[in-house]
């Protein structure tokens, strides 16, 4: 299950034992996967300030996951043909996200802890804000590339009909540069090949006998090249539309289709040479604000213990992968384990039908113990 939970509890004697007999309880009956969340001596700061800063912290954590997510699917996008790899390009400090998040430890060097919370707190937005930004800049820039260039192959498939002529015609197809003459492409559908043959020379006046040529075929039908005067075009067109012969709008302008070509040519090129980078940036910056998202849940539950249990700071982290088939079972563990943190709380939990005066939930899912989630499912790109 890519779900885990990241919990707390007072550190002292009683809740230590607790402890031991929630993970005693929880690995015999296979609940869930127990590791412990190192977070290190932050420097608390006063109350008013850790008030504030857990508002704060909260909108950052959306925040950071929403980015997190943009980037885990623009992977995905930019992946297009090995869809089935994003997983595996997924990872935080080189290491998969799971082996991250149950061996966590305080990137000491990027958030020194001897600034206060709040400063720390500003840096990750701040890094994390930064990350977005670029993202944005980068997949517009990809984005326009790619979208230009599938433009122009979309117009290299379909019906003779309505795809480019560009790849199909050559200049010995055409009379060009003749003040009388003039070659025009017309589309026949298969079943009418031979009334073609029998009937174009005479479908106007001023035809140039035996001047038809088959240059390309698909499912639906064939072009054919037919050349007449100039001054007969409009009337040719009429009667062909009224034989179901269609002529194509073209005219042979060489320099036109060289540059068509070279466009095409050169749209897939920049394609290409972007992908690399592109993609070792997006990796390199998933990586380090999944680790910032982590760094800021590690705040969050250092403010809310220190708000829930007081001063001085002693409490024990825990970070929980729930199996799937128990997740409502390791919740009433752990409301028992932990009610005495919070009766009031832990009673309305046990009976949720139970109304007791005072007691305020907000959106937040409140618990007698701290209580954070880290959904990766958000990151499955499949």
């Amino acid at each position: 299950m890519s779900e885990f939970w990241l919990i707390s509890a007072p550190g002292d004697k009683t809740n230590l034992q607790a402890w031991e007999r929630m993970n005693t309880v929880t690995s015999k009956s296979n609940l869930s996967s127990n590791s412990k969340f190192h977070i290190p001596d932050l420097k608390v700061g006063t109350l008013d300030a850790l008030v504030g800063l857990s508002d704060e912290l909260g909108k950052l954590d959306s925040f950071a996951e929403s980015v997190i997510k943009k980037i885990a699917q623009y992977i995905g996008e930019v992946m297009e043909d090995s869809k089935d790899k994003v997983q595996e390009n997924l990872l935080a400090n080189g290491v998969d996200l799971i082996s991250y998040l149950t061996r966590f430890e305080w990137d000491m060097a990027k958030y020194p802890i001897k600034q206060p919370l709040k400063n720390i707190s500003e840096a990750l937005a701040k890094q994390i804000t930064q990350i977005e930004t670029d993202l944005k800049t980068r997949a517009a820039a990809y984005n326009n590339i790619k979208g230009n260039l599938q433009s122009l192959e979309k117009k290299t498939v379909g019906n003779l009909l309505t795809r480019t002529l560009a790849d199909i015609v050559h200049k010995e197809d055409f009379v060009l540069n003749s003040e009388y003459l003039i070659t025009l492409l017309v589309v026949v559908p298969k079943s009418s090949y031979v009334q073609w043959q029998k009937t174009y020379e005479s479908l106007s006046d001023m035809v140039v006998p035996r001047s038809t040529k088959m240059i390309a075929e698909d499912a639906e039908g064939g072009l054919f090249t037919v050349t007449l005067f100039r001054k007969v075009m409009d009337d040719f067109k009429a009667k062909a539309r009224e034989n179901r012969f269609m002529v194509r709008e073209f005219y042979f302008d060489e320099k036109e289709l060289k540059c068509e070509k070279e466009e095409l040519m050169k749209l897939a090129s920049d394609k290409k040479q972007q992908y690399g980078p592109l993609l070792r940036w997006l990796k390199v910056n998933f990586s380090e604000a999944f680790v910032a998202w982590i760094h800021v849940k590690a705040l969050r539950v250092f403010v809310e213990s220190v708000l829930r249990y007081g001063l001085p700071v002693n409490f024990q982290a825990m970070l929980l992968q729930p199996n799937r088939k128990s997740v409502k079972r390791l919740r009433d563990v752990l409301n028992v384990v932990f009610k005495h943190l919070d009766e009031v709380a832990a009673a309305s939990i046990m009976d949720p039908g139970m109304d007791i005066p005072g007691l305020q939930l907000s959106n937040q899912e409140y618990y007698p113990y701290v209580y954070f989630k880290i959904d990766l499912s958000l990151l499955d790109c499949s």
